[in-house]
């Protein structure tokens, strides 16, 4: 092509020293170069856009993300490249370094135009349902990092003028150094791939690990770390390795069966445990959670005693019904009737072994909810009717002296 150039200007009656030539040439190739750029950028990249926002498919994100913009960059790297092979004698002092930097510029471009393939994958993969909330970030992390590693390799190649083969090969005597330096986004990706496969943690799953201060909603699983928001706003960062080296409670079981669990204790006086009494016992049958349990319970006792010959003027012999095991049996009839209870999951009302603090009777039942604040409503509305209805049965809950009682028990003293 110098040749024809030569020729035609030869013709011309024009004389150029190969400086003046070379220069020239070089002139004409930033101008194709420009025009091609102008053409790209300005009219086919602008109609490829069109086309893509008025698609019902989500190609914008291509097109946000600068993928077209930084793959025709690429390309044009490639064309000033085969232009100064087409134009310019490979003696030239502009060769080599045209080449270079060409070749520099078409690596690196080409690097950022699949880190923008990567974000659109990652952005398609939040979009559709089944992908959501897999832990994909941290995979596509390992791919970026993986793409700028052989980018830099090549770069390093062309700038020391050898084989990017050779800088691999010795890198292989690195290899102690480079795991050092790499050790954690290695074991992340490791530690990625295995919650991954093993369906162990998703986006949007509440997680608590203590041993990192972390209880809430996770927001982000990536190469190196987990983010999760915790219930305060506070945000609490965790190596992605930990959720496989360290124990940590994943309570999306929980949200996907629909209820939530209550588990707590009401500590009863012993001193106020007693057999149930004649008017107690007819004070309680007008309570409809206890309309059937006491006539059979009663019915029951008394068949036994009679049956068995029992003096029942001596009170340690025979059956007799307690106040805190009718408190018991009221205490479930209330939570199986109860409007906010889980109806097909477990529901226990039991006593548990008494200490300094009394005898517990613990309650064990689902709400038919998981949201937090609709369950502890429920949880708040139904210690509050059990601590108001407990004198019913004439029991006490167990509470340790304040400062009001030495007060009374004082006055009492002193009057």
């Amino acid at each position: 092509m110098k040749n024809h150039l030569n020729q035609w200007l030869s013709l011309t009656g024009i004389e150029l020293t190969p400086l003046q030539m070379a220069l020239s040439i070089l002139a004409i190739i930033v101008v194709i170069s420009l025009i091609i750029h102008l053409f790209i950028h300005k009219v086919l990249i602008k109609l490829i856009a069109k086309f893509a926002m008025d698609s019902r498919r989500n190609w914008r994100v291509l097109i946000d993300g600068r993928f077209l913009s930084r793959l025709a960059l690429t390309a044009q790297g490639l064309i000033f490249n085969f232009q100064a092979a087409l134009w310019l004698n490979h003696d030239s002092i502009f060769y080599p370094f045209i080449q270079n930097i060409t070749i520099l510029w078409s690596v690196v471009l080409f690097s950022m135009t699949l880190f923008s393939l990567v974000d659109a994958l990652a952005y398609f993969t939040r979009k559709n349902k089944r992908t959501s909330k897999l832990p994909i970030q941290g995979l596509l992390q390992a791919v970026k990092l993986f793409i700028s590693i052989v980018a830099i390799i090549v770069v390093v190649a062309v700038i020391i003028n050898r084989s990017p083969m050779l800088i691999i090969s010795g890198l292989g005597a690195m290899t102690a150094v480079l795991l050092l330096v790499f050790k954690d986004p290695i074991m992340g990706f490791m530690a990625g791939i295995q919650l991954s496969v093993n369906d162990m943690l998703r986006i949007g799953d509440w997680l608590e690990m203590p041993s990192y201060g972390a209880d809430g909603d996770v927001i982000e699983i990536g190469l190196t770390t987990v983010k999760v928001q915790n219930w305060d706003k506070t945000i609490t960062t965790i190596p992605t390795y930990a959720l496989i080296s360290d124990s940590f409670k994943n309570w999306q079981g929980m949200s996907e069966s629909g209820g939530r669990r209550i588990k707590r204790s009401l500590f009863i006086d012993v001193n106020s445990i007693k057999f149930l009494e004649k008017d107690l016992v007819e004070q309680l049958n007008s309570a409809s959670l206890l309309a059937h349990y006491l006539p059979e319970k009663t019915s029951e006792v008394d068949t036994f005693n009679k049956e068995n010959n029992i003096n029942m003027e001596i009170k340690v012999n025979g059956k007799r019904l307690t106040n805190i095991g009718t408190f018991r049996a009221y205490l479930l009839n209330y939570l199986k009737n109860h409007p906010g209870i889980h109806k097909d999951m477990t529901i226990i009302v039991r006593q548990m072994e008494a200490s300094n603090n009394g005898v517990p009777i613990q309650m064990y039942a689902f709400t038919n909810t998981t949201e937090w604040v609709a369950y502890e409503q429920i949880q708040s509305d139904i210690f509050d009717h059990i601590y108001a209805i407990v004198d019913a049965f004439e029991l006490r809950v167990h509470q340790s002296p304040g400062s009001a009682d030495f007060q009374i028990l004082g006055q009492n003293i002193r009057g």
